[in-house]
């Protein structure tokens, strides 16, 4: 049986039995690379509308029919499978794809084998030429990968560290710097590692040029914990956040953690922009959920398309996300739950306790709202337009601190959380990523389903928040049954932000409540 290698990770390149497989073709390429993905069989309406799009019918299915006569005389006749309606890689021959090997490691935690798989960034540098929609897929396809092998490399730097081989360590965190060079945190990673490894003048060469790209990219100076390495701060004990771990929902891998062994779970959905792993960094963002994991186990939880969870190449709407608590709850071993809604993430939250009502203790929402955008019967929010002139806004500062004066006007002024923050966004997505998730932000609406809800509701809303109005919140709590409101002073959109010590009281009593 005859061995056809496929590689993705870097430019593409098909190989049968360690022979090279020469294609003139790159739409031949990326037709083989769609199919390896696919794992089965495509349909050929599928292919042709992929490659050749804007072309009459007749015209497409003479050069698909042309295209696979060439690809089948290049690999053989026994490669692929072709009939009337669809097209997929034999079963005569054993088919091997780079980029599915290295998720099956990662899957399974073997994730040095992962990291050494991942070669580079999948189709770096391929582009079949005048198909968008192949290039959207791969794009997408390409940013979960990059996640996950992100999230692989941490996890290697923490072991290595911890077993004392420092010197592999700042090996993979040198990786990890080339993903995200503006990473405070990765820049942590290498500099402690080779001071621990006895190579202080390279660490000192990469502080410096650390410092130089947070000047000049992003105009801060790094922090007092990075500046205190070179003096004594090598050796001081690495604070790991809880461990990252994954659940699949519909082939789509969901990253999240649980933290605390409270008696019952508090699982915290965000916004647009979450990344489980990065919020640990902040130091008011780690108190907030240190708080709520005190309370009850905390589960954190990054939506599909953002953080360490897959990129997606749709636009993930509020059933799909409604069905990711789902199954991170399954995950979880959870049997019953308070679900903690923080603005964009409230709808969701809403669908899950309307459908599953069974499993939920209650409901929290915090500067939450029922739709993306305005109506005449609902101006609580921006309108269609105004929303996506905003969002344009964002996406065009993305990678620095954008939006941070309206999420978060009490850290706007502090440097730190300015860079804090900036890092996030380059974890979390990217600005291609990004538009799907706020497209589909800003067309929810949840409205019918508000007097459906059961479980008890506490909606938490500061007066003067600047992203979401607070007659969102009030919207929201008169239109549930028996929900309690409560304003609170201050102009922050992020709990944590600001005086997070009256949400925590309101919280905690809550939870206190429900759990009986």
């Amino acid at each position: 049986m005859a061995l056809v290698s496929v590689r993705m990770l870097g430019f593409p390149e098909i190989r049968r039995d360690d022979r090279v497989c020469r294609l003139p073709l790159r739409k031949g390429l990326a037709l083989l690379v769609f199919l390896a993905e696919a794992g089965g069989p495509v349909g050929r309406d599928v292919l042709a509308t992929m490659l050749w799009p804007e072309v009459s019918e007749e015209v497409v299915r003479a050069r698909l029919r042309r295209l696979l006569h060439r690809l089948q005389h290049e690999l053989g006749d026994e490669t692929l499978s072709i009939d009337r309606s669809a097209v997929r890689w034999s079963a005569a021959i054993t088919l091997q794809v780079d980029s599915q090997l290295f998720e099956q490691a990662c899957d399974r935690g073997e994730f040095e084998r992962a990291c050494r798989q991942y070669s580079g960034d999948f189709l770096d540098g391929f582009s079949p030429g005048d198909c968008p929609q192949f290039d959207e897929w791969a794009f997408f396809r390409r940013e979960a990968l990059r996640g996950r092998a992100m999230q692989a490399l941490e996890r290697v730097v923490h072991r290595r560290h911890a077993a004392g081989d420092y010197a592999a360590a700042a090996q993979y965190a040198g990786r990890l710097i080339e993903f995200d060079p503006l990473s405070e945190v990765y820049g942590r990673h290498l500099v402690r590692n080779l001071l621990l490894a006895g190579e202080r003048v390279t660490a000192q060469r990469h502080l410096e040029a650390l410092t130089k790209r947070l000047r000049d990219e992003l105009n801060v100076a790094p922090g007092s914990e990075t500046c205190a390495l070179l003096d004594h701060g090598a050796t001081s004990p690495v604070e790991d956040p809880p461990l990252t771990r994954y659940a699949s929902s519909d082939g789509v891998h969901l990253a999240f953690q649980t933290y605390g062994v409270g008696g019952i779970d508090i699982l915290v959905l965000p916004g647009f922009v979450s990344h489980v792993e990065r919020v640990w960094e902040q130091p008011h963002c780690r108190a907030f959920l240190s708080s709520i994991a005190g309370m009850g186990r905390l589960i954190l939880l990054d939506r599909r398309g953002v953080g360490l969870s897959d990129r997606v190449g749709y636009e993930p709407d509020v059933d799909a996300t409604a069905q990711d608590i789902g199954t991170v709850l399954d995950a979880a071993g959870s049997r019953r739950a308070v679900l903690f809604g923080a603005s964009e993430g409230g709808p969701a939250c809403i669908k899950f306790a309307v459908d599953q009502p069974d499993r939920l203790a209650g409901l929290i929402l915090f500067a939450s709202l029922a739709k993306g955008s305005a109506t005449h019967d609902y101006p609580h929010t921006l309108q269609a337009s105004q929303y996506d002139v905003w969002l344009q806004q964002l996406v065009a500062g993305w990678g620095g601190p954008a939006g941070i004066e309206t999420f978060a006007p009490s850290l706007s002024g502090d440097a730190q959380a300015r860079a804090w923050w900036a890092g996030l966004l380059r974890a979390a997505s990217s600005p291609g990523a990004i538009k799907g998730v706020l497209a589909a932000l800003r067309d929810v609406d949840v409205r019918h389903l508000l007097d459906q809800i059961s479980v008890p509701t506490l909606v938490l809303h500061r007066t003067g928040d600047r992203a979401v109005r607070v007659g969102a919140g009030r919207h929201l709590a008169s239109h549930i049954p028996h929900a309690r409101f409560v304003e609170l002073d201050g102009a922050d959109h992020w709990p944590f932000a600001g005086n997070q010590q009256p949400v925590l009281d309101e919280v905690k009593q809550f939870v206190c409540t429900v759990a009986g």
